[in-house]
């Protein structure tokens, strides 16, 4: 290829040329070293300006490649670092008992993070496929990471955690394109403009054009998003005042039956504290009540004397069958108890966690899972609305089925708001609980839904259909939390089309990845 190199293009150049040089386990170290890098703009530190870095020596890697093993071998390994770095905080899950399951932390972390880390490597296979040179490549990876991300959000029950989108969260104009292709556009335009300045290190003007595109690009997103929010004026749902308890309970205390009484003690003085103005519905997170409410008449009436006058008590809890004697079934529910002790309404989970809740082919896996008791967890039949006197109709979202776009409402009756509870316990004070926050909130941009959360240690927060934050109790603090409920926003194109903007989004990069790919490769 002929033409003057862009100025600068030099170093760049040089730089390419050490990537493209390293071989055996000095390219997979980096490729390693990279993916962990990229992780950390994951919440909580939203280092966002490592993933230029980090992605730009994955495409030089990517240029580099002969062959394509050793295209799938360096997304192998980034992705195993970026997985790695990730969800190190499933480790915490895990020392509850660490006598009982403290083997298993290498096998789950590097493990899961192994087989996750093979979506990467397919992503980085597919675009080497598609555009075997030119900087079209960079298109070409961007959607078939997305197409990646998308299918382990489906794959084997699925686990979308952590999608390249999520690193805006901390900017709530930048997240508003969610609203139109659900995060995983935002994970392709995120992984586009990182991997851009790869391509300084070509000839003539291309590297320098495309990092200008990129830059204006995301200027263009954050304008676009400071436009689509509206006022906080204050226009909130008419008598709803909801109270959030979070009582900031360690999972090594949750379920002893020595402390049973006190913990539940603690729910109902929290819930009994007097404010001016009162709140009208209580909320607790998830599991809050050790009992099986169903058949524990007593813990009902108890309850009860905690539900504001015409209020309600929205409880995570237990749902068993036979209602008396050992259970045959049991579910991860959600229950709302008036000031009658009466159960007005209830939701099962239904996105179960895998060796959490339930074993996979029990019959030959002899785990036991991590969770209380030795019962596998029954699925609900899927997202509902949930319809309670005084309240506006809610969906409800039990632990980790918030991290599912696309998956968190009844599609043929549209809630008002959703309702996470949550017992993030399990992961301490780590990075898991802000991740699985931030998951959250991008179900309320993607929706246009107002989203309110009860944690045991924390997140707690309401959250408005842009994503904004309007109250909120931080990690590994007790105490409650009193705020009115933000209004539902009309359906947004995500909610209306699902992933039909995203496909056309995804299909539109495929397009333009292969016109270019007869440019200048960017080595």
């Amino acid at each position: 290829m002929t033409g003057r190199f862009s100025p600068g293009a030099g170093i760049w150049r040089t730089f390419a040329d050490r990537v493209a040089g390293l071989e055996g386990w000095r390219r997979h170290a980096l490729s390693l070293t990279m993916g962990a890098l990229a992780a950390a703009a994951l919440p909580p530190v939203h280092a966002v300006p490592v993933l230029p870095v980090a992605f730009t020596l994955l495409m030089w890697q990517l240029d580099a490649a002969r062959t394509w093993r050793a295209s799938f071998d360096s997304g192998w390994w980034f992705g195993f670092g970026y997985f790695v770095a990730g969800l190190y905080w499933i480790a915490f899950a895990l020392l509850t008992d660490p006598e009982k399951f403290g083997w298993l932390i290498p096998f789950a972390v590097g493990g899961l993070s192994a087989g996750l880390a093979l979506f990467i490597a397919a992503a980085v296979l597919i675009a080497r496929i598609v555009c075997p040179t030119g900087p079209g490549r960079i298109l070409a990876l961007a959607a078939a990471w997305v197409v990646m991300e998308w299918t382990r959000g489906e794959i084997l029950t699925g686990f979308p955690w952590n999608p390249l989108g999520s690193v805006w969260v901390f900017s709530v104009p930048m997240i508003q394109f969610a609203s139109v292709t659900g995060v995983f556009g935002l994970s392709l335009v995120t992984l586009a403009v990182s991997t851009s300045p790869a391509l300084l290190a070509n000839r003539g003007r291309t590297g320098p054009m495309a990092v200008a595109v990129a830059a204006g690009l995301l200027g263009a997103m954050w304008v676009g998003g400071a436009a689509r929010l509206g006022p906080i004026d204050g226009s909130d749902v008419s008598g709803v005042l909801l109270r959030l308890v979070q009582p900031n309970i360690s999972q090594n205390h949750k379920w002893r039956p020595d402390l049973r009484v006190a913990q539940f003690t603690r729910y109902l003085e929290m819930s009994s504290q007097k404010t001016d103005p009162p709140p009208t519905h209580i909320v607790w997170p998830e599991t809050a009540t050790p009992y099986f409410l169903g058949r524990e008449t007593e813990a009902r009436e108890t309850i009860a004397a905690a539900v504001p006058p015409g209020g309600l008590v929205l409880t995570g809890t237990l749902r068993a069958i036979p209602s008396t004697g050992r259970p045959a079934q049991i579910w991860n529910a959600l229950q709302a108890v008036d000031e009658a002790g009466r159960i007005r309404g209830g939701y099962d989970k239904f996105h179960l966690v895998p060796f959490g809740e339930y074993v996979p082919l029990r019959s030959i896996l002899a785990f036991a899972k991590i969770t209380h008791g030795t019962t596998d967890f029954s699925a609900g039949p899927g997202p509902r609305t949930l319809r309670l006197s005084s309240l506006p109709p809610v969906g409800p979202l039990i632990c980790y089925e918030a991290i599912f776009p696309g998956n968190v409402t009844d599609p043929k009756d549209r809630p008002s708001w959703l309702l996470n509870v949550t017992n993030d316990a399990w992961f301490g004070i780590s990075s898991g609980p802000y991740q699985h926050f931030a998951s959250a909130r991008m179900r309320a941009v993607e929706e246009g839904l107002p989203l309110v959360r009860a944690a045991n240690t924390g997140i707690s927060a309401v959250v408005d259909g842009y994503g904004r934050v309007r109250a909120h109790l931080g990690l590994g603090v007790r105490g409650i939390m009193d705020a009115p409920l933000p209004p539902a926003l009309p359906p947004t194109i995500f909610a209306r089309w699902g992933d039909g903007p995203l496909a056309t989004l995804v299909f539109s990069a495929l397009v333009l990845g292969v016109a270019f790919r007869r440019g200048p490769a960017t080595n």
